[in-house]
């Protein structure tokens, strides 16, 4: 049997905690294999909206967002038997989420400025209040494109930090590194993305 989508759910743009199942995840992906499709549905429920997060502000399009959070779980379940059972799912599939992003991404004829929000009617907003969201915008697009340009190890604590708004704690977890090893990539990163963004080359 197939797995055809994931729930529909409505995405919040709060934080995003990862939740702790009742149930071992290797069970569940032991039942799926065994032809249990509904043992799937957990794994769905508990990590699309923190995929989704990721997705949407890495596209900064929310359509295309969960176009890739779908197509990732899809890959993931055709794929299943893949999946390292001495990590977490969500590691798996994370990684799977930010590849389909930089797909994407690279797929793009060019980079398009991020959807002002639809709520916005620049023939009522005054030019400056316009002027200052499509400028915010276009800074989307350029950390956007610095993020392709850093060594993955970088651009996950990067995405996983301040796209998915993981803790250190969550992130060293789901890495299997220290700590004090996450906020020492994190520094590095961040100034890496800075002299991206200021034009440096090293």
């Amino acid at each position: 049997m197939c797995y055809n989508s994931p729930p529909s759910a409505n995405f919040s743009e709060s934080a995003v905690y990862l939740q702790v199942g009742t149930e071992d995840e290797r069970e569940l992906i032991r039942r799926c294999l065994d032809g249990d499709a509904a043992a799937f549905e957990p794994l769905v429920e508990r990590y699309h909206r923190p995929l989704f997060r990721v997705a949407a502000r890495m596209l900064g399009d929310r359509e295309e967002a969960r176009d890739v959070t779908q197509t990732a779980f899809l890959k993931a379940y055709v794929a299943l038997a893949t999946c390292d059972g001495e990590r977490r799912f969500f590691s798996w599939i994370y990684r799977i989420v930010v590849n389909e992003c930089l797909n994407t991404l690279r797929g793009r004829r060019s980079m398009q400025p991020v959807p002002l929000d639809p709520l916005i009617n620049d023939q009522l907003q005054p030019a400056a209040a316009v002027q200052d969201t499509a400028e915010a915008a276009e800074r989307h697009v350029r950390i956007r494109g610095a993020l392709l340009q850093l060594p993955a190890d970088q651009r996950d604590v990067i995405v996983m930090r301040h796209f998915a708004e993981l803790s250190y704690g969550e992130i060293a977890a789901e890495l299997g590194i220290p700590e004090k090893t996450v906020k020492s990539r994190l520094f590095s990163a961040r100034q890496r993305l800075c002299q991206l963004l200021a034009g440096e080359r090293i």
